[in-house]
Formats: structure tokens, C-alpha cells, sequence
């Protein structure tokens, strides 16, 4: 009988351990995603227009093996600006994990953006973007995919560059944050 509670123990102490007190970036967007205060968008990759004929093979690579871009984006107001710090350091709390592996930072126009990823180095399942700026607000976008390559996914980034594609179908990101 002892043995039994010893090993019940045991279990339990493995159970408790193994879950993790820390939100999910699935939990996240789940949880704001009627939230007022955020725009979430949910955007097949069919909407980026790339001529399949005119990329290159890495390139038809690397867009075969992206699904989708769920786009959430806090838009900070007078009002909300409580708020806004609050969902700022939920949101770097949840991207300090160590799943999260990171690719790079930069600032931009627009603020400053960390991208990191969670998956093998040579085989990527999401690309998070996450970027911030504290008169506008903040924006988090997971690319979701399968098995990325970093380097064929750089090309493709490239390759929309280069292409007519001007953001249509995102400008309720841009008027969002905008005014």
C-alpha cells in the first residue's frame, strides 16, 4: 500500500511539472480574439498573389510549406493604456520561453520587431513577428507552416519584395493601427 502512494506520488509531482504555467501564443491569440481592443486576422496564403511560375524552385519550396498568417494586433489608445502594458508583457513573457528560438531584432519604421521560431533549424513549424511601439501599439503574426526552411523562406520574403503584391487584404491591419 505504501509502495501504491509512493508511486502515486511520484506520478503526481511528474503530472504537476509537466504543465506548464505559462500561456500558449495559441492561448494568446485564442483568448483575444474578441477582445475589442485587438484586430485578429486569420490570412490564407493564397492572399500574397505569387506567380508559382515566376519563382524560383527554393522559392515554390518554401511557398508550398506555408499554411497561413494569423495576424493579432493591439491598437493602443489614451484609454487603454493600462491595458496595453499589461498585454505587452503577457506577450513577452509568452515569447521569453525557451521553445522560442530567435531568428533576429530590428527596428523599423514602425518600432522595434524581434522574429523567432519554433521547430528544427532546417525544418520550421512557425515564424512569430512580433513588434512593438508604445504610441501605436503592438502586432504579433505566427506564420504557420510546415517544415520551413529558413533559407527558402528568406528567398520567399524576397520574392514578395519584388512582387505587385502591396498588402492587399491587410489593410484593416494598417488602417487599425493607422487611426
Amino acid at each position: 500500500m505504501k509502495k501504491i502512494k509512493n508511486i502515486l506520488a511520484i506520478l503526481m509531482v511528474v503530472l504537476l511539472s509537466s504543465c506548464s504555467s505559462t500561456r500558449s501564443l495559441q492561448e494568446y491569440y485564442i483568448d483575444n480574439t474578441e477582445n475589442p481592443n485587438f484586430l485578429h486576422l486569420d490570412v490564407p496564403t493564397s492572399i500574397l498573389k505569387l506567380d508559382e511560375a515566376s519563382l524560383t524552385e527554393s522559392q515554390r519550396t518554401a511557398l508550398s510549406s506555408l499554411r497561413k498568417l494569423n495576424i493579432l494586433a493591439f491598437k493602443k489608445t489614451e484609454e487603454n493604456t493600462t491595458q496595453y502594458k499589461a498585454e505587452k508583457q503577457q506577450v513577452k513573457a509568452i515569447l521569453s520561453n525557451d521553445v522560442y528560438s530567435e531568428l533576429m531584432k530590428m527596428n523599423t519604421e514602425f518600432g522595434r520587431a524581434t522574429i523567432k521560431y519554433l521547430g528544427d533549424d532546417d525544418a520550421i513549424d512557425e515564424v512569430i513577428i512580433y513588434g512593438d511601439n508604445d504610441e501605436r501599439g503592438f502586432a504579433l503574426i505566427r506564420v504557420l507552416g510546415n517544415d520551413m526552411n529558413p533559407a527558402h523562406f528568406m528567398q520567399l520574403l524576397q520574392a514578395v519584395q519584388k512582387s505587385d503584391y502591396k498588402g492587399e487584404g491587410l489593410g484593416a491591419l494598417g488602417d487599425f493601427l493607422k487611426g
